[in-house]
């Protein structure tokens, strides 16, 4: 297959806006002496490879809701920098279908977070029992306009984007606090009771709307998002359901039903839930049915207590495992753009996702972040680029590109949709290998202060080029090595090396 291709910061000058920020390295101390090289060997097992690898991706939602409404060139460029060949090259998108608050509520969601619901209250309606999904009427075709502006920006970048549909909570009048952050306490479910089939409809319908009007596919839909917590009540800045595993059941048959009502090929996707441990728990509560009615798993990374288990699970139903959200913004370090510590947390964690999960798809949770730091504190470094999503949309914007971006790099744009995970006897390393088998690529993984000689030992001769993300080094790009049985390369401390093999 065609590989993608590699480029490193020079590539990006040509379309980076010029307000991303200018680089200004944050070097580690001098060393007081020459640390020793500590000599590693990669064996890839490539004659035992995964299934097919579908891609990186990011979810939509708050981010999405802010910029796409910001003016054109900015909303472009934004769009590059993750969808483009020459930005991370993402392939997968979550989109988020909003509940909405009632009209009138005062203001409280975080940035980007009140996702307009697709209902209309008409006038002189009161109450909770209104809405009726077939009168023309009680729908808004129009909202969520941003958000939406992104899919057709997704859809002009990638041929065949993967694109799942998800909610995170159902719309005011179907809860039972009357907002869409969560019930009044976090252990109570807030969908009202005998209420999964019309949220079901109001899902479906929005899916087979917004497919027809934009000309696109969802392939999957999960109803329910980090459901079994204790965390999604009320006063909450963003949208969030707690659902108890019985009542996640009864949403996913409703789902599945109404999706075959509309006469849509989207699949269920379940459960969406914040950790393995959890997942599980879930899982262990669903009744046969329920659980055939799943097309796809999705876990998300933020537990990752017992992900064997989830993986386990996985092989044993026979359904697709996503890990379908993360962020890894680094232990309490102060906003920093240029820090690589955060770009280290962020790939140790990838690397260990796929070696312990062994998902067909890894996807980021709001990959552009609102500043957080300065005047605003210390802040945080979640995210892979910082804009100020509290500005104005006629404002300037500019585009803060921080080392966890350039880390991504390193993984998505060498382990491609199509390659295939193959497992690696390095706990650093995570490795995959193309579908013709005729390239590798390694990514690794070294937080320490000592560099490593990595040699890998995989059959035949191979060309090795590599991708170095460290302090001053975004995605830097190396000469191609002459073919060599068991090409070796050295990893300097705390960096991010992709090995590239290629047999040709």
């Amino acid at each position: 297959m065609t590989r993608f291709p590699l480029f490193g910061i020079a590539a990006f000058l040509c379309f980076v806006p010029t307000a991303v920020s200018a680089r200004n390295p944050v070097l580690p101390p001098p060393a007081t002496a020459v640390e020793p090289t500590v000599a590693i060997t990669i064996t890839p097992e490539i004659d035992r490879p995964g299934p097919a690898f579908e891609g990186w991706g990011t979810a939509l939602a708050w981010f999405a809701d802010v910029t796409g409404g910001y003016p054109d060139p900015v909303r472009q460029k934004l769009a590059d920098l993750l969808y483009g060949r020459n930005g991370l090259g993402f392939t997968i998108a979550r989109y988020n279908i909003g509940g909405g608050n009632r009209a009138g509520t005062p203001p409280y969601l975080r940035p980007g977070g009140a996702i307009p619901g697709f209902w209309r209250q008409p006038a002189g309606a009161v109450g909770t029992d209104w809405w009726n999904p077939d009168q023309p009427e009680m729908w808004d075709w129009s909202a969520d306009a941003r958000q939406r502006w992104w899919l057709d920006a997704i859809a002009a970048r990638v041929k065949t984007p993967i694109l799942e549909a998800f909610s995170n909570s159902p719309p005011w009048f179907m809860t039972v606090s009357g907002r869409v952050s969560g019930a009044e306490k976090g252990k109570d479910d807030n969908l009202r009771p005998g209420q999964e089939g019309r949220f079901a409809t109001y899902l479906t319908r929005v899916v087979d709307r917004l497919q027809r009007q934009h000309r696109i596919v969802f392939r999957t839909l999960s109803p329910v998002n980090e459901p079994n917590t204790d965390y999604w009540f009320a006063a909450n800045r963003q949208e969030g359901s707690h659902w108890s595993p019985a009542r996640q059941a009864t949403m996913i048959d409703a789902t599945a039903a109404a999706l075959r009502t509309q006469r849509l090929a989207t699949v269920v996707a379940a459960m969406d839930e914040t950790s393995s441990d959890l997942f599980l728990t879930d899982w262990a509560a669903y009744p046969a049915a329920t659980r055939a009615r799943i097309g796809q798993l999705n876990v998300h990374s933020y537990g990752t207590l017992h992900q064997t288990g989830v993986r386990d699970v996985a092989r044993a139903s026979g359904i697709p495992l996503w890990m379908s959200e993360n962020d890894t913004p680094g232990d309490k370090l102060p906003e920093d753009f240029d820090d690589i510590r955060p770009a280290l947390a962020l790939a140790d964690h990838i690397v260990a996702d796929l070696k312990r999960l062994e998902p067909v798809a890894w996807v980021f949770w709001q990959a552009v972040e609102d500043l957080s730091g300065g005047a605003r504190g210390t802040g945080s470094n979640w995210g892979l680029i910082k804009m100020d999503l509290r500005a104005p949309a006629t404002a300037p914007h500019p585009i803060h590109l921080t080392t966890r971006y350039w880390a991504m790099a390193n993984f998505s744009r060498s382990i491609r949709p199509g390659y295939r995970l193959v497992r690696v006897d390095d706990p650093d390393t995570v490795g995959a290998v193309s579908g013709d088998g005729r390239d590798l690529a390694f990514v690794h993984v070294n937080a320490g202060i000592s560099p490593r000689r990595l040699t890998v030992a995989a059959p035949g001769s191979w060309t090795a080029t590599t991708t170095v993300t460290a302090t001053g080094r975004d995605a830097e790009a190396g000469a191609p090595q002459p073919p060599t049985a068991r090409p070796a390369i050295i990893a300097a401390p705390m960096s991010i090396t992709t090995i590239h093999l290629s047999k040709r």
